[in-house]
Order: C-alpha cells, then structure tokens, then sequence
C-alpha cells in the first residue's frame, strides 16, 4: 500500500502526508512539480523528524511515475467519484492517489485510474484537505487488508 501526492502545492499537506507514512508503515510517492521548493522548511516543519522514517519516492514527473509503477491498483480520490471510499474493496499493493490541492489531476492522470473514490461528505461541504481524505481511505484500505502496524 502506497499514498500517491501528483503534483502538491502545499508543503504543509506534503510533511503531513510523510509524517502519516511513518505512523502507519506506507510508503509515500510524489510525484513533481511541486508548487514549493521539496526542501521547504514548512515540509521539513509538518513532518517532524518522521521524514527518515518514512520510504518517501520521488519521481520528476507523472510519465517517470507511470514507467516506474510497480504492479498494483491505481485508486483516485476525487470529489468527481462515484463509488464511495467505505464501499470499496481495498488489495494491499494499491496506491492511493490525491491530486493537486488546487485543481485535483488532469484527465490522462483520471482516465489512468483503476478506480475513482469519493470520501461522504455532507451534502453542503465542497471537498476536504486532501491529506485528511488520504488518511481516511488509507485507515478504510489498511482495516480491509489487515495491514495496520503490528506494533
């Protein structure tokens, strides 16, 4: 199981997401551009000292993520899904991808999807920050799949 960050603006989301695969024992994949220099002090400040615990991959682009993708499912989340995150059946080698904080991904990066996730919200609410839709997949993925630490 892998949390898949295309493209961050946010090096707050970023840190944070690093700091949650530590936590929890998954791996993190960023893909660039990021919005922000990957060294920012804000990264470095939301990740605590988390980041050498965690097995953080960084690939240039979504094409160099593309080649390299070992197998597995490739899981969107977007408020554009139809299938609920609670009602999805999880398999331990997915990746759990989060778009862009400002615009979510591009239609090639969407088309590639296996599948297309949405977090339930209320029925007001727009979206969520996407770490925090992360998190609650990734808890839904890890409790099917019996992959929680054994800690």
């Amino acid at each position: 199981m892998r949390l898949v960050l295309y493209q961050p603006d946010i090096p707050q989301n970023v840190g944070a997401a690093i700091r949650l695969g530590a936590c929890l024992g998954v791996g993190i994949d960023v893909v660039e551009p990021c919005g922000f220099v990957f060294d920012d002090r804000r990264l470095r400040r939301a990740a605590l000292d988390y980041g050498d615990l965690a097995d953080t991959v960084r690939y240039p682009s979504w094409q160099a993520f593309a080649a390299a993708r070992p197998a597995g499912r490739l899981i969107l989340l977007s408020t554009r899904g139809r299938t609920r995150s609670v009602d999805f059946a999880f398999a331990a080698d997915d990746r759990i991808v989060l778009g862009q904080e400002s615009g979510g991904v591009p239609d090639d990066v969407f088309d590639r999807a296996d599948a297309v996730l949405r977090i339930p919200m209320a029925a007001a609410a727009r979206s969520m920050n996407v770490v925090a839709a992360g998190a609650m997949a990734l808890a839904e993925a890890l409790r099917q799949t019996d992959g929680w630490p054994k800690a």
